[in-house]
């Protein structure tokens, strides 16, 4: 007899309705603070970046400790802390450490240093002194190694007599003549930094640079104010519009002189056209004034022998 063919076990039914994931409202409520949390940078080129430089920007505007030109000026500290996120400084740091001269931000001598010291590029700014103190050829120069090639980044040098040279040894109240030392130091080490770190400064001077320009005086305010009319002069390039050439300036006041000469030549020569202009209408004046008394003196005279007097 033969067996009966064996029968595979069906598998036993699964359910094919799809499973829910369930999500708790404790969960729901950590993931919407986590989107809260997200950091966000000062920016003037995001929208979340620049709400975030508002707020800031209006809490500091109003607190006393920042000086008068943030105060109440929201767009002042706006622009702080844009030029903080710039170069990785604190906002606080920027607003007292940028002097307004002449309508111009400037910075600091000290903070411009302060922030070579604390890039982490470079080796803090060292100074060296040469000459003879007291001299004209006592001078100093910044220097400093950068961390990632190891070399010595030497800046320029720095003179009493590159200071009288450029007039600011002779400014009404300047330091050069009381704290040269430090002066030296502080010009040197502003040199040094647009040399080698131009992005730390961001193209601006420093309040003593400004200071030796102008004769700008510190206000109550802590902002310099700088009077027009004393003003340093300076020599205007005038290029030659055939050549290209830059003209000297003895050339040009020569050119001008030559100008001022011939405006005198011809005034002179405009001033006598209009004498004898005068000079023809006065005689035609008096030709017709002759011709009228002479005409007058033609007529004759009315005969009267035909009148009756009682």
């Amino acid at each position: 007899m033969g067996h009966p063919p064996r029968t595979k076990p069906k598998p036993p039914k699964t359910s094919k309705e799809p499973t829910m994931s369930t999500t708790t409202l404790a969960e729901m409520q950590t993931s919407a603070v986590a989107q809260q949390k997200q950091n966000f940078a000062v920016s003037m080129t995001n929208l979340q970046g620049f709400e975030l430089a508002q707020r800031c920007a209006k809490l500091l505007a109003t607190s006393t400790l920042v000086p008068k030109e943030y105060q109440g000026n929201i767009s002042n500290c706006v622009i702080a802390l844009n030029m903080a996120q710039r170069i990785g400084a604190d906002p606080l740091q920027v607003m007292q450490n940028l002097v307004i001269v002449h309508g111009r931000p400037t910075w600091s001598s000290q903070f411009l240093i302060a922030t070579v010291n604390t890039s982490g590029r470079f080796s803090a700014l060292r100074f060296e002194f040469f000459g003879e103190q007291g001299q004209d050829t006592w001078g100093c120069r910044a220097w400093a190694v950068e961390k990632s090639t190891n070399e010595k980044l030497v800046g320029a040098d720095i003179t009493i007599a590159i200071a009288k040279a450029e007039g600011w040894y002779g400014k009404n109240g300047s330091k050069w003549k009381t704290m040269p030392q430090q002066m030296l130091m502080y010009r040197a080490g502003s040199w040094w930094t647009r040399a080698f770190a131009p992005e730390l400064s961001m193209g601006l001077q420093t309040a003593d640079e400004a200071g030796d320009v102008f004769d700008a005086q510190q206000g109550a305010n802590g902002s310099y104010a700088v009077d027009l009319g004393d003003l340093k002069p300076t020599k205007a390039e005038v290029v030659d519009t055939q050549t290209g050439e830059i003209l000297d300036a003895e050339v040009v006041t020569q050119t001008s002189g030559n100008g001022k000469e011939s405006a005198k030549t011809g005034n002179a020569a405009t001033k006598n056209a209009q004498k004898t202009a005068d000079s023809v209408k006065e005689k035609a004046e008096n030709v017709q004034a002759d011709q009228q008394v002479d005409q007058q003196q033609d007529e004759p005279e009315p005969d009267t022998s035909s009148l009756n007097f009682e």
